[in-house]
């Protein structure tokens, strides 16, 4: 074996040892799942299957050209409609979007079989349906029990908590909720220092209404997950998240006393020790090929 094809194969035995640097974003994550208990039963359900199924499908057509659509369906004696909405985080693009909302229908009927109302969150996107009945003219309507309450907190994710770290995402949340009210419109990303924020809101909602949602979702946040590394809060019609990227001298950065590690950390030890078993492989077959060299060498 010639000097080249020896050094040729080490740097590929090496490259495929190498921990990838490359972070795996999956927006097809199931985040959380809300489900009605009240459900359709014989013979109301196989009307409401169909009905439900013409809307799935409304939804994932709209979601090849739209990032938000809503719309509704009659049930098949007209006494109830199904409303139903998607949504896509806004800096997804349009491909990944109708991928998203392509995978919902299959999670909701899954997950939330038969149910009058469910809510399907993924990392991506989101589906959401509601069932309502069709009031007769003169009649007064009963407000339902609604997943889509604005002020509704329906899901949240806190983080490593980090010590100082509360007194900077009290200013970083300043940021955030005067953006979104300035913004005029229903998605808005910023950092402060080393803090990456997101807010996005239902895209039909007014800015007063976004506003508010996001000042609720900060105000959650700062309750649930006080210090922590990151957040996310999700609302019934807006959702917020935040993630600290350690690394900068914006405070020192102990965990506080009892705080168990969190994936990122894990991850980097994953990555120190992955790096540090390649480089005593690579040594070992530099060696074992230097030898071999050597003795080609001799011959």
């Amino acid at each position: 074996m010639d000097a080249s094809h020896s050094t040729t194969l080490l740097c590929f035995t090496l490259f495929l040892f190498l921990p990838s640097s490359q972070p795996v974003s999956d927006s097809s994550t199931l985040v959380y799942k809300s489900c009605a208990s009240q459900t359709f039963h014989n013979p109301q359900s196989q009307y409401y299957s169909q009905t439900l199924n013409s809307l799935f499908q409304q939804l994932i057509a709209q979601s090849s050209q739209y990032k938000f659509f809503k719309t509704n369906e009659a049930i098949n004696d007209e006494t109830a409609i199904i409303s139903g909405l998607f949504q896509c985080r806004d800096d997804m693009t349009r491909q990944d979007c109708f991928s998203c909302v392509n995978s919902l229908p299959h999670i909701s009927n899954t997950l939330c079989e038969n149910s009058i109302q469910a809510r399907i969150q993924l990392d991506g996107c989101y589906i959401q349906y509601e069932t309502e009945e069709v009031v007769p003219t003169g009649e007064t309507e009963t407000e339902p029990s609604k997943i889509s309450s604005s002020n509704l907190l329906l899901h949240k994710e806190c983080g490593e908590p980090i010590e100082g770290l509360k007194e900077l995402m009290d200013e970083a949340f300043v940021i955030l909720e005067t953006g979104i009210l300035k913004s005029d419109e229903y998605y808005y990303t910023t950092s402060y220092g080393s803090v990456k924020l997101m807010g996005q809101c239902e895209g039909d909602s007014g800015n007063c209404e976004c506003s508010e949602c996001v000042s609720d979702a900060v105000h959650v946040a700062k309750e649930e997950c006080s210090g922590s590394i990151s957040a996310q809060i999700y609302l019934g019609k807006c959702f917020i998240s935040y993630e600290y990227h350690p690394g900068s001298d914006d405070f020192p950065r102990n965990p506080l006393p009892g705080a168990s590690r969190n994936n990122n950390t894990e991850r980097l030890a994953a990555i120190v020790v992955g790096g540090g078993a390649a480089l005593f492989l690579g040594l070992i077959l530099f060696s074992l090929l230097n030898s071999r060299l050597k003795k080609d060498d001799y011959e």
